[in-house]
């Protein structure tokens, strides 16, 4: 009988059911293979048929994870998307995150929703910047980190030095689970160090279905890679005696890493990295409310907002929040309170999700993710409850780094511009800011970065009807105060403060030096780096 039937059969109902969830991200640099691996985790998990590419040919289709236009016009991801699939009996929600820099605020929120994260890492490239920044997220959260090190089949580091690589720069410890046989760009297959035995590396048809798995034993191997099998045993001794096993509570903590050898295009140990997050990867646990008291599995019902998305649907022009379920059993129509306004929510429109498509879900438990449509009242950080209140922390947000001038130009479509920017922004799509928090016919946007705004327009005119003209202003940097500290900026001179759509005060400076030497020369005022929303 399988481990989670077992559980489900000893543990209570919805403690039972939360272990069988394995919730997680996948976090990578551009270009690092992201979307491949999480078709080919579809693939494996039974999602699938056959797995797309997104630069594929000519008529070949589309990934499932890339569903909006703009995506599969530009061959990037500029939204989280959620999968959920059964494997070996586990609900898997898979979080797939846009991996470019621009968009890191999405991939911030729906960190907040995940229990563990894939460490994709190319081969060649190692820990890049995007990687670090998200890295420092899932380290300040306390998240499992499971890497994957991807394009073994072309040049790149050697093993033992992405091994150093890793703990060098990340500050994690590496722990091997399974070895590279052959160097970078001659990759033969991999060690297994759980079993000792070798995987050879084999293909399929442009890797758009399941590959052939060709095991075998330590002496069959020998004779089979006579140069390159030595030496990979020789370079797995010397890794095992530096790090001879992975301390489960420092990966728990996020501190230790076990690290998986690979080609996702060629569908080579995509199998073995699943197998770990269903092995491996944590259920979900008690969150801690904004009080700091952890919310039972068993307790009532209750769920964050992680991410909001309009026009999933362009022909209903709906409105579809994303839940984590945190605790409890959710039931279909079931009335919650909203614990910002007090007022009641009715999910009587509730979905589970996989890209764009939707299945109606009569039920779900901890670790869940279920999107809920006409949720015109919530936003990103709304805690959903019944019995007893809680509200869990707010989920943080970058400060924006980029700012444009907003122009309308059609004033005949007055009311689709004001709207549009503020679905936008309650997104998280942009921060929208305006110098009068009542009505400012030119606001400003702040993004982490310039391709924000490109998604912004294009959404404006094609979900909105409107065209607009986005000027670039001289603001670099973002800082968060409050009323009294606006005054005080105001009559220095230092900077301009506007106002965000959820009252938020920032101050705009041109430069970083501008913003240090305001916090230095007016250490009464408020200037925090960290925004929430």
């Amino acid at each position: 009988m399988r481990l989670a039937s077992l559980i489900c059969m000893t543990a209570s109902p919805i403690t039972g059911e939360a272990a069988r969830r394995r919730t997680f991200a996948i976090i990578s640099h551009p270009d690092a293979g992201k979307t491949t691996l999480t078709e080919k985790l579809l693939l494996y998990g039974g999602a699938v048929e056959e797995a797309g590419a997104v630069h594929g040919r000519k008529g070949r289709r589309t990934t499932a994870s890339d569903w909006m236009e703009m995506e599969r016009e530009r061959g990037i991801s500029v939204s989280s998307t959620v999968l959920r699939f059964t494997y070996e009996d586990v609900v898997f929600n898979l979080l797939d995150t846009p991996g470019h820099h621009d968009f890191s605020e999405d991939t911030l929120r729906v960190l907040a929703a995940a229990d563990s994260a894939v460490m994709l890492l190319d081969a060649a490239k190692g820990a890049e910047a995007q990687t670090l920044r998200l890295f420092e997220v899932a380290r300040a959260r306390g998240i499992p980190l499971i890497t994957f090190v991807n394009k073994y089949d072309r040049p790149g580091m050697e093993p033992l030095e992405m091994l150093d690589h890793i703990e060098s720069v990340l500050g994690l410890t590496p722990v091997p689970a399974t070895w590279p046989v052959g160097i970078p760009g001659d990759f033969r297959g991999v060690i297994d160090r759980r079993t000792g035995q070798f995987h050879r590396l084999t293909r399929s048809v442009r890797g758009a279905t399941r590959a052939d798995d060709e095991v075998m034993d330590a002496e069959e191997a020998a004779a089979r890679e006579p140069d390159a099998w030595p030496q990979a045993r020789e370079e797995l001794d010397l890794a095992t005696a530096v790090q001879p096993h992975l301390d489960p509570d420092d990966f728990a903590a996020g501190r230790a890493t076990p690290v998986f050898f690979g080609s996702a295009v060629w569908n080579f140990g995509v199998e073995m990295l699943l197998d770990a997050l269903l092995r491996d990867a944590p259920a979900p646990r008690p969150r801690p409310g904004q009080d700091g008291e952890p919310r039972a599995l068993e307790d009532a019902f209750s769920a964050q907002v992680f991410k909001v998305q309009a026009n999933m649907d362009p022909r209903h022009r709906d409105r579809t929040a994303f839940l984590r379920v945190c605790s409890g059993r959710f039931d279909r129509g079931m009335k919650t309170t909203n614990a910002r306004t007090g007022k009641g929510f009715t999910m009587a429109h509730a979905f589970e999700a996989f890209g764009q498509e939707r299945a109606v879900v009569d039920e779900a438990y901890p670790g869940d993710v279920i999107g809920v449509v006409n949720a015109g009242d919530l936003r990103v950080g709304d805690t959903l409850h019944e019995g007893a209140a809680v509200t869990f922390p707010p989920i943080p947000v970058l400060a924006p780094e980029h700012f444009v001038t907003a122009r309308n130009r059609d004033a005949t479509k007055h009311k689709q511009f004001h709207r549009g920017l503020g679905e936008l922004a309650e997104e998280g799509v942009v921060h929208l800011l305006r110098r009068d928090a009542v009505a400012d016919p030119t606001p400003v946007l702040g993004g982490v970065g310039p391709l924000q705004f490109e998604v912004a327009r294009h959404r404006l005119e094609h979900e909105f009807g409107v065209r607009a003209v986005f000027e670039p202003t001289s603001w670099n940097v973002a800082r968060r105060t409050d009323e009294d500290g606006a005054k005080a900026l105001k009559q220095a001179g230092r900077a301009e403060v506007l106002v965000r759509t959820d009252g938020v005060l920032l101050a705009l400076f041109r430069t970083p030096f501008g913003a240090e030497q305001a916090e230095r020369d007016l250490p009464d005022v408020l200037l925090e780096r960290m925004l929430e929303r």
